[in-house]
């Protein structure tokens, strides 16, 4: 296996890159608990990490056991030699030595970009048919219906077998050029690789100060800037998308409150329309202020996972999600990031993402939105073709 490597990427010229072999835990079994003991054997260092929807089952009294191919584990924790700063085309160690050998690394990291020409070759294909979708949207809205839930992310997957992924850094860059995402990342490690291009911001710490930034509500780019101007208008005033919103800004208030000072919670943006390279969204952001020394898993153990990714209340619909959807998540929906040696960390959340097993040679991508009393199966199913057509055709582009 290669030595692992992460690459978080801003997409504003600013970006991390981490290499070389560390201290590392991969948690198959246990949860915060340990993943706590190994940010604490480690402290004062840069801790990478990707963490699986599936830690849900150590924080509340849930299970995963819908079909699972991806295989990924729990969590990885990964204690780099080297992390880079790149600004454009200057570096920074800020941390490990600036020889030869890693210059080297790091230039032959950044030409890949300009080696995004070769063919690919994927099939991908869709584990739920579009039968199968439209009747789980048309359940899960009945128990809405029913009062049991407010609202639910419903997600499927498209895979594809036997894939020899030979260039995956290539075909991340390329994955990149599509989406220009601001919390793109390349993830690495032992047989798993993970090419995301993310436009969400799951949890945020620096200094007291946390901030989360849910996504709910989606339109595609225009064909010409006039369709585009419509489409970005007619999200903002989408009452479905609106109500969407505003239900998850609750959850992340909620969330938060368990951890924050009092009365320190505060909505800094409601439903402001961000534009990316395929999609417009709709996103809000939250903040509140914590005690110096919480610690992550408290944190982790307040919010995670993200609220956009689960429904309203959370609990009751990670029930529903297990039941209803047929593939595990995983490190979907599941977040990858960093710790800083003082503590701050940024991390995101996993969509528009391949990931891909080099062992099992499976590929997968999966792909949700919410669902609400007002929504329509068939219209929910094209939203989904509208955040992942792009991604599934990397090997056409």
């Amino acid at each position: 296996m290669p030595q692992p490597i992460a690459y978080l990427n801003s997409n504003n010229g600013s970006s991390i890159l981490a290499f070389g072999v560390g201290p590392s835990l991969r948690l198959e079994n246990g949860g915060l608990t340990e993943l706590q003991e190994f940010i604490d054997a480690n402290k004062g260092e840069y801790i990478f990490l990707a963490l699986s929807y599936d830690l849900k089952n150590d924080i509340e009294k849930l299970s995963s056991k819908n079909t699972d191919n991806v295989e990924f584990p729990k969590a990885i924790l990964w204690v780099p030699e080297n992390v880079v700063r790149i600004n454009e085309n200057h570096w920074s160690f800020l941390k490990g030595e600036q020889s030869i050998d890693n210059k080297i690394v790091i230039s032959n990291f950044l030409s890949e970009q300009r080696n995004i020409s070769s063919n690919l070759e994927i099939e991908f294909r869709a584990r739920t048919s579009v039968t199968d979708y439209l009747k789980h949207v048309n359940q899960l809205k009945e128990e809405i219906q029913q009062g049991n839930i407010y609202e639910v992310n419903y997600c499927q997957e498209y895979f594809a077998e036997n894939v020899e992924l030979e260039h995956p850094l290539s075909a991340y860059w390329k994955l990149n050029g599509i989406t220009k995402a601001p919390y793109s990342c390349y993830f690495s490690f032992e047989e798993f690789m993970i090419l995301s291009g993310s436009p969400e911001s799951f949890i945020h710490r620096k200094g007291s100060k946390i901030t989360s930034s849910p996504i709910k509500g989606t339109r595609k780019r225009g064909e010409n800037k006039q369709e585009d101007a419509r489409l970005k208008n007619e999200l903002l005033n989408d009452e479905k998308e609106r109500s969407e919103n505003v239900m998850i800004v609750d959850l992340v208030r909620n969330d938060l409150s368990k951890i924050a000072k009092k009365k320190s919670v505060k909505v800094e943006e409601l439903m402001k329309i961000y534009s990316f390279e395929t999609v417009h969204q709709m996103i809000s952001t939250i903040s509140c202020e914590v005690e110096n020394d919480l610690k992550f898993s408290e944190i982790l153990r307040a919010t995670f996972p993200m609220g956009s990714m689960t429904g309203a209340p959370k609990i009751s619909a990670m029930q529903l999600i297990e039941q209803h959807e047929d593939f595990q998540r995983g490190i979907y929906s599941g977040s990858i990031g960093y710790i800083s040696p003082n503590g701050d960390f940024d991390l995101n959340v996993i969509i528009r993402t391949l990931v891909y097993n080099q062992k099992k040679k499976y590929l997968s991508c999966a792909v949700g939105g919410a669902i609400t009393i007002q929504s329509d199966a068939e219209s929910e199913y094209e939203e989904c073709q509208v955040k992942v057509k792009k991604i599934l055709s990397i090997s056409n582009e």
